[in-house]
């Protein structure tokens, strides 16, 4: 006789569901396992990706090093898709397609700005947020303090801190209105050295803070930007009209000035136009390699002549490099040579009188020293804000400068660099020269935005005088200038006083 064990129904139930459990419970941990080394095996399998965050730098007006501004890294390990071109896309697309290089659709978005942007500035050396004992401030960590740096509020209220009001920021908007009105459809300005004039509309523009995401002004910004990339691009890195002109040294280094500020922006800011750093990359180096002996640059940058070069040539060649400098695109070091021998050159061009002249320690054409402003911001520029070349030059300027816009004093050309060294300086170097140019640019804009022709009907005493008269080109130069000038009070800080 043999005994068996039944189980009763309920205890079936319970043994079925239980196993029913433990069934759903290891697929589960096997889908888990799998997933698991899926995840695995594609992080190995992905590409490493290199992620860019390019260094930035500050001067102070009276320090002798360079400041290092606490980096922010951004990581841009995931590219994206481009998306169907918006309406400012397709005019930027339209207005390239007859070039052979033309730049491809950039991965920008402009149809949700930021309400803030638009409103501020953040460029060129010393541009932006400074401590208040001299220091020019730099580009900032952007975009962290775009929020601040960019809007009107903090604008205005840099500009009462610095002597000026809000008729500069109306005069400026106004400015830039015009700009965008009068650019042509393939993304430049005027007929006569277009890539100059379009530089000097980009340098207003970022200098205001306008990006290709700007609500208002980031389609016009984005087509110049496109524009000289595709010139940049096509004459592997020469960026100019005509190239039998001389005068293309002008050009290429107004040209890459701006490109390299709007490809820190653009970096800081993850704007992706395809081939910018290639364009700026290409064009500064261009710059490094063809300086002359005598530490300038010389028309046609020719190495070969005697000359060696000129101050008003040279200047723009030192702007150009600094705002290489802080893309990232280079090593610190390869800029140490070049911008030594450029300051020695304008050292040996300055007169005891502290005048820096056009080409040497001589007044240019018995109409003064053209070139001082200039000859301190540079230096000032590549942190040497307490050489004697700076406090001399300050000097010179209080006791030699007038600025009457309806008279021969009214020399734009060398105004534009006056107004940059002297905030630099601060204190009673900046008040002096606040006074006597503030309310001269204001008073003198035509109710469409531009500036009217200086002079009073008189040949205005300079060298670069091309900006008098009433062409398109000279129009266009002396709106740049004069906005330049008002955009000052916010992109340089000034120092705490004068005894530097």
């Amino acid at each position: 006789m043999s005994l068996h064990a039944q189980l009763s129904p309920e205890a079936e139930a319970r043994l079925a569901a239980q196993q029913r459990n433990a069934t759903i419970t290891s697929v589960i941990i096997a889908l888990l396992v799998v997933l698991l080394i899926g995840v695995v095996l594609l992080l190995l399998l992905l590409p490493k990706v290199e992620t860019f965050t390019p260094e930035i730098i500050s001067y102070q007006a009276g320090t002798e090093e360079s400041d290092q501004v606490t980096k922010r890294e951004m990581n841009r390990s995931v590219e994206r898709k481009p998306s169907a071109p918006s309406a400012s896309m397709a005019k930027v697309i339209a207005a390239n397609t007859s070039a052979t290089t033309a730049v491809p659709v950039p991965d920008v978005d402009i149809p949700d700005p930021s309400t803030d942007f638009g409103n501020g500035s953040d460029f060129g050396d010393g541009w932006g947020s400074g401590d208040g004992v001299g220091s020019g401030g730099g580009f900032g960590n952007i975009p962290a303090v775009l929020r601040e740096r960019c809007s009107k509020a903090d604008r205005l209220d840099r500009l009462a801190k610095n002597g000026g009001n809000e008729k500069c920021e109306e005069a400026v908007v106004k400015s830039l209105r015009w700009l965008k009105k009068t650019q042509s459809e393939d993304g430049s300005w005027v007929g006569q050295y277009k890539v100059a004039m379009t530089g000097f509309s980009l340098l207003a523009y970022l200098g205001h803070c306008e990006t290709p995401n700007s609500e208002e002004f980031g389609d016009s910004v984005l087509r110049a930007i496109v524009y000289l990339i595709n010139i940049s691009i096509k004459n592997e890195g020469k960026i100019a009209d005509d190239y039998k002109d001389k005068h293309w040294c002008y050009d290429h280094a107004i040209a890459t000035y701006a490109l390299a500020e709007a490809a820190t922006f653009c970096t800081k800011l993850d704007i992706n136009i395809p081939n910018l750093n290639k364009a700026v990359k290409l064009s500064g180096d261009w710059i490094l390699n063809h300086q002359a002996s005598s530490g300038s640059w010389e028309y046609s940058y020719d190495q070969s002549g005697e000359r060696g070069g000129d101050n008003s040539i040279g200047l723009w060649q030192i702007q150009a490099l600094k705002a290489c400098k802080h893309t990232g695109l280079w090593e610190n070091k390869e800029f140490t040579r070049p911008i030594r021998t450029a300051l020695e050159y304008i050292k040996r061009t300055q007169a005891d009188s502290g005048g820096i002249g056009y080409a040497s320690a001589r007044e240019h054409d018995s109409i003064g020293f053209t070139m001082t402003g200039a000859g301190m911001l540079a230096y000032q520029m590549w942190g040497k804000g307490h050489d004697s070349v700076v406090r001399k030059g300050a000097e010179y300027i209080k006791k030699n400068t007038e600025f009457d816009y309806n008279s021969p004093t009214a020399d734009l050309y060398r105004h534009y660099y006056h107004a940059q060294a002297m905030i630099n300086r601060g204190g009673n170097d900046w008040k002096f020269y606040n006074n006597i140019f503030r309310d001269q640019i204001l008073n003198n804009q035509n109710e469409d935005g531009s500036w009217k022709d200086v002079g009073g009907g008189e040949k205005i005493k300079g060298v670069a005088t091309n900006f008098q008269g009433n062409t398109g080109f000279a129009i266009h130069y002396r709106t740049c200038l004069a906005t330049f000038m008002l955009e000052v009070y916010y992109r340089f800080l000034p120092a705490t006083g004068s005894g530097h």
